[in-house]
């Protein structure tokens, strides 16, 4: 039962985040102090540093906002694509097709 229920959440959380970030202003986490604890603590950025913000300019379309944030952004968020196609699939208990099964 627990089992089921973490796959559901987690599934469902993965299919509307996208859409939930799409709705939100381009500019929602721009303001703000880092909680990078690297960046607290050591005042090193690290790679992951301003990914979020990156990832809300990417998926508004603002890619120079977005590689000025972090350049990882254009390897992390195409990436994330088949995750999202995995997670469509998986809720309706249905097989991924031709190479995307293969690969996850």
């Amino acid at each position: 039962m627990v089992k089921k229920v973490v796959f559901y959440t987690r599934n469902i959380i993965t299919i509307i985040a996208p859409f939930v970030l799409l709705l939100l202003p381009v500019d929602f986490f721009d303001k703000g102090d880092s909680i990078c604890l690297s960046k607290s603590l050591a005042g090193i950025e690290c790679y992951a540093c301003g990914m979020t913000r990156a990832t809300m300019h990417f998926i508004h379309f603002d890619f120079t906002k977005a590689w000025e944030y972090n350049k990882l952004s254009f390897i992390v968020i195409p990436m994330l694509f088949p995750l999202w196609i995995k997670a469509i699939y998986e809720i309706q208990n249905k097989k991924l097709p031709g190479l995307l099964n293969k690969l996850m």
